[in-house]
């Protein structure tokens, strides 16, 4: 699940495909598409993958339809206005590409039951709304299995955002994987009860390097635990999106997104009539999310080998990262051998794995 950002203004600034506010209604023949944005693509994060893949759609259907870009709605009252107006112009495809929008955007959707709307890492559904994720914690697992060769404290460390099921998965997912090649590893992790804050996000990298963690991920939305990293001269993952450039000697790899991948596939679905309101949720077999640039130099080969390994594994569908035995951090027993958490029950952690340090905040 995702975004919940605390937000006191409500501009929204609009990039259309000509620059002009909130368009008129779409030539019949050409669908509009209207993406709503949390942030702006400038946050080398979340909003910028997700423009990444608008631009993806916009690329492969061409003239088959016209994007409409909304920026910086905070997740308030003020989104159904914006969600209204998209749906009152004509768009054929509304997409809300932050958690918090859920319930206004589905207020929206109950009155404009001929536009299609699509809501990033929600829940609900009724009959013209859908929600789609992708699954990160396959990539932080990857993270954790090259950060479980390079660390030489055993200590990882993890900034993260709100104590929220999606969160609390990656944490888990980045502690399996280390200490599947390494069984000392422990993660230490700080909550800044933010989804963007460079200044908190800095403050959190530095306090966990201060207590020996020396491999960095995040599950927030800026540069600053990679830049921080690299400021100490420690290795830290990107997250969202190829952040390499913010600290490229710190940098291992990034954890990214590729939401191009549903978007083309639901908008075409959407034209060709055959869209249906199901939940989807894709990862490493969909290529919708990956660990990419992996820094050869500071990686060994056979951690490479063992990445390379775990991703081939993972994107054949036949094992997933929450497969027993798995223990919390208690030492009981969560998930038995021979035994995978389904969907619904990764949508519910509320628990840390064996290695990671400290209490879930309630």
């Amino acid at each position: 699940m995702r975004r919940k950002v605390l937000t006191t203004f409500a501009a929204a600034a609009v990039l259309a495909c000509g620059g002009a506010l909130l368009q008129g209604a779409q030539a019949a023949d050409v669908p509009g598409v209207a993406f709503v944005y949390l942030g702006n693509p400038g946050d080398a994060g979340w909003t910028f993958a997700h423009d990444q893949g608008s631009k993806e759609a916009e690329a492969k259907l061409g003239s088959k339809i016209k994007i409409t870009r909304v920026e910086n709605v905070p997740e308030s009252a003020d989104s159904e206005r914006v969600f209204r107006d998209l749906a009152s112009k004509g768009n054929k495809i509304i997409i809300g590409t932050s958690f918090g929008y859920q319930d206004f955007e589905l207020k929206v959707a109950k009155d404009f039951p001929d536009t299609v709307f699509l809501h990033s890492t929600g829940y609900k559904k009724a009959p013209n709304f859908g929600t789609y994720d992708v699954r990160m914690y396959q990539g932080a697992y990857l993270a954790g299995v090259a950060a479980g060769y390079v660390t030489k404290t055993n200590t990882l460390g993890f900034v993260a955002s709100v104590p929220i099921p999606e969160v609390v998965r990656n944490i888990n997912a980045y502690t399996l994987g280390a200490r599947s090649v390494n069984p000392k590893i422990h993660t230490k992790v700080i909550w800044i009860n933010s989804w963007f804050d460079p200044g908190k996000e800095k403050q959190a990298a530095e306090t966990l390097i201060g207590q020996g963690a020396d491999v960095l991920l995040q599950n927030t939305d800026s540069s600053a635990t990679l830049a921080t990293a690299s400021e100490k001269h420690v290795h830290a993952f990107g997250w969202d999106s190829d952040m390499k450039k913010f600290g490229p000697d710190a940098h291992l790899g990034s954890v990214v997104a590729h939401w191009g991948v549903y978007y083309v596939a639901a908008i075409q679905q959407v034209l060709d009539g055959k869209w249906t309101n199901a939940p989807v949720w894709w990862g490493l077999p969909q290529k919708a999310v990956n660990l990419e640039d992996l820094n050869t130099a500071a990686i060994p080969a056979n951690a490479l080998q063992a990445v390379a390994a775990k991703r081939d594994e993972l994107a054949s569908g036949k094992w997933d990262v929450f497969t027993g035995p798995i223990k919390d951090q208690s030492g009981a027993m969560k998930i038995p051998a021979g035994k995978t958490l389904a969907d619904p029950e990764l949508q519910r952690l509320n628990w840390y794995v064996e290695g990671v340090d400290g209490a879930l905040p309630k």
